[in-house]
């Protein structure tokens, strides 16, 4: 891979709300909504009983403002993506369908008429992950148009999905079509979580007033790492192999779990009988943001993701963070909070045993070649 390329610095996990959207949110007047006090004040509620808001601003709707921030941090290049609740709020298929198609619109003319990167002709600041219209009732023909409308749209480079597919989560039949469709073309699918545990946060989160962090640092990591077993376990990796996967804020408490779900499932012949390959080989073959914060952390994800070769039905070499590197890609997880911007490039910095060729394709280079980026 070309040096010049490896040296760009891409942000594959990174939001907005498109004037569209934005728009829709501040018409309800139930969660998701977003309450305008004043033109620089905006406030998001995302969930009934939420007790406090979150402030959103223009950085969301406003593409200068987005060019700005990564501006600030020499990132060459976004793949920007809804952020959540995505349209799991509508009700009604046709509603869903007609806005996810109108939004998808939108973000391919967000990103073609952004600048390009300096020095790379044919490369643009701006990709983005297209929407599906994932809602309880939806026609499998809507989403395979769906997808088809996104493959035509040269900018949009994968989809960004939640975790309950259309109403029942990852391992419903009724997604069997959409997977394999997806593994026909070459996008990239994000999954992102956004229900945390669900109607059973309360009683874990016990009474103590503690902000949002169990629901994003505990919630979000264990819905991820949920909804991705269960669609492992069905088998679709060994139907689908060439599913291209992207895991949100690292996997979340998938790479730990890892082999202990692999212990379970082979003294279960149930679920075992189902597989072609043992767990940790499926969990290799994803990708990862790097939106964990943690040089230990990094390298211990890239390590699980290298040794997978060991692990499949004809066993390879076992390799470790020197080879599992190769799909760990930047993400910054915020939008406008240079904090996490700058705790994640040192995370990066700082792991143990990689070289800066290694840090480089973290840093772009592997999304660079993931999604094609300039071709």
């Amino acid at each position: 891979m070309d040096i010049k390329v490896r040296k760009l610095l891409v942000d594959v996990h990174t939001h907005c709300y498109l004037p569209r959207y934005a728009a829709l949110l501040r018409q309800r007047t139930l969660p998701p909504r977003i309450v305008s006090q004043n033109q620089e004040g905006h406030q998001l509620f995302m969930y009934n009983g939420q007790k406090s808001a979150s402030p959103i601003g223009p950085q969301y709707w406003d593409r200068n403002e987005k060019l700005k921030f990564m501006n600030l941090h020499d990132i060459d290049v976004s793949i920007v993506s809804t952020a959540n609740p995505w349209l799991d709020f509508l009700d009604k298929p046709s509603t869903a369908s007609q806005l996810a198609n109108e939004l998808n619109e939108d973000l391919e003319n967000y990103c073609a008429t952004s600048p390009g990167v300096d020095g790379f002709d044919t490369m643009k600041r701006l990709y983005g992950f297209g929407l599906l219209p994932l809602i309880e009732g939806i026609g499998t023909e809507d989403l395979l148009q769906t997808v088809k409308h996104i493959t035509g749209l040269p900018h949009l480079k994968g989809i960004i999905m939640g975790t309950r597919g259309v109403g029942k989560g990852l391992d419903d039949p009724a997604l069997e079509p959409l997977w394999e469709a997806l593994s026909n073309t070459k996008l990239v699918v994000f999954l992102h979580p956004h229900y945390g545990l669900g109607s059973g946060a309360k009683e874990a989160w016990g009474d103590q007033e503690n902000g949002n962090v169990l629901s994003l640092g505990i919630g979000f990591p264990v819905e991820t790492t949920t909804a991705i077993t269960r669609l492992i376990l069905t088998g679709a990796f060994d139907r689908y192999p060439n599913l291209r996967i992207l895991l949100a804020h690292s996997g979340g408490a998938l790479p730990q779990l890892s082999s202990r779900i692999a212990s379970c499932i082979s003294h279960d012949p149930l679920v075992s009988s189902r597989l072609k390959h043992d767990m940790r080989y499926y969990v290799s073959k994803f990708y990862y943001d790097a939106v964990n914060y943690g040089p230990e952390e990094m390298g211990f994800v890239a390590d699980v993701i290298g040794r997978g070769t060991a692990y499949s039905s004809t066993p390879g070499m076992r390799g470790d963070r020197l080879t599992g590197y190769k799909r760990i890609l930047l993400g910054t997880g915020k939008e406008a909070k240079s904090a996490k911007v700058l705790e994640t490039l040192q995370a990066i910095n700082d792991v143990q045993r990689w070289e800066e060729e290694h840090k480089d394709a973290v840093r772009g280079g592997n999304a660079i070649e993931l999604f094609g980026l300039g071709q």
